[in-house]
C-alpha cells in the first residue's frame, strides 16, 4: 500500500520550523520567530487541502525561518530567510499557487519573488 501523503494529488503540507531562532542567541522562554511564523500562518486563511505543520527543526539554523512545502507527488522545496512578521502573507501565497500544482513546479514568473531567491533545496519526488 502507498503512502496516502505521497498519492494524495489534492494535499500540500507547508512545514514551519517552529525552532528558528534566525540565527541570534534567546534566552529560555523567549517566544521564537520560529513559532511567531507558525502562529501567524495559522491565523490566516488557509485554501482546503493545505495545511501548517509545525516541526522541531529544518536544520537551516543560520538563515533565518525557513519552511518547506510537500505533498503528493510534488517537488518538495525548502525555503529560507523568512522573516516571521512580513512574510506570512507572501508564504502563503507561495503555498496556495504550489498547492495549485500537480508537480509542485510553479511557472518562475508566477513565483513570489522571496522563493526565487531563497531557495535552500528543491527535492524530487518519491516516483519521479
Amino acid at each position: 500500500m502507498k503512502d496516502q501523503v505521497s498519492t494524495a494529488p489534492h494535499s500540500t503540507e507547508l512545514l514551519v520550523c517552529i525552532k528558528c531562532r534566525r540565527g541570534a542567541e534567546m534566552a529560555e522562554g523567549d517566544r521564537r520567530p520560529g513559532q511567531a511564523l507558525f502562529d501567524a500562518l495559522g491565523a490566516l486563511t488557509l485554501p482546503e487541502g493545505l495545511r501548517v505543520t509545525p516541526v522541531d527543526c529544518l536544520q537551516n539554523c543560520d538563515h533565518g525561518c525557513t519552511v518547506a512545502l510537500r505533498g503528493g507527488a510534488r517537488w518538495t522545496y525548502v525555503f529560507a530567510n523568512v522573516d516571521e512578521a512580513a512574510d506570512p502573507a507572501m508564504i502563503l501565497d507561495g503555498a496556495t499557487r504550489y498547492h495549485a500544482t500537480a508537480d509542485g513546479l510553479i511557472p518562475w514568473r508566477e513565483r513570489p519573488e522571496h522563493f526565487k531567491r531563497n531557495c535552500v533545496a528543491r527535492i524530487p519526488p518519491l516516483e519521479a
